[in-house]
């Protein structure tokens, strides 16, 4: 028998970390994501628990504050491709300078230096995931899912989504649907 669920990272993210912190006993603030602030400094052994229980669930607390920025930047965007409304409403590099209160060629500079790659790239790889997870989970056409994520149109969708893959959208789908009907889960 094969269960299919789905899930909110967000939400689940939120959830080990408020437990987490609770069971320390730890008074703290959960800020935007990826940010917790704590009403009194850390001891050294506080902070050693904390890795130690954030670490099971593979969650690491950076210290380096380029990585904190590139962290922030990847949170921003993973926001933004999500939310289409947000995302029709803002280009890329206003929102980022806009939420991060940093110019965007210094966020640009900073995320290429730390992960050998563009924005650009990371936004194309996180919107192939989004629109993989639309075809695999909400059974949307092509259309509407280059609407959805704001692509130009579904020709750009398509072109994009063959060159980071190397398959089209509907091979995938094509995929997917065999997996489907074999009791495969994808």
């Amino acid at each position: 028998m094969t269960l299919n669920i789905k899930f909110d990272y967000n939400f689940i993210c939120k959830a080990i970390l408020q437990e987490q912190l609770d069971n320390l006993g730890l008074e703290y603030t959960l800020q935007s994501l990826g940010e917790i602030k704590f009403k009194n400094k850390l001891t050294h052994t506080q902070r050693d628990q904390l890795c130690q229980a954030f670490g099971k669930y593979g969650i690491e607390i950076l210290d380096n504050p380029q990585n904190v920025l590139v962290q922030r930047i990847k949170d921003a965007i993973t926001e933004l491709v999500n939310d289409s409304d947000k995302a029709k409403k803002y280009n890329v590099s206003t929102y980022l300078s806009d939420t991060l209160n940093y110019s965007y060629p210094h966020l640009s500079s900073i995320f290429s230096e730390v992960t050998h790659s563009s924005i650009e790239n990371f936004i194309i790889l996180k919107k192939i995931d989004a629109v993989k997870h639309l075809i695999m989970d909400k059974n949307l056409t092509l259309t509407e899912i280059a609407h959805r994520l704001n692509y130009s149109s579904v020709a750009h969708l398509s072109a994009q989504f063959k060159k980071t893959t190397g398959l089209t959208p509907s091979s995938f789908q094509r995929i997917i649907k065999k997996r489907k009907e074999k009791g495969i889960t994808p």
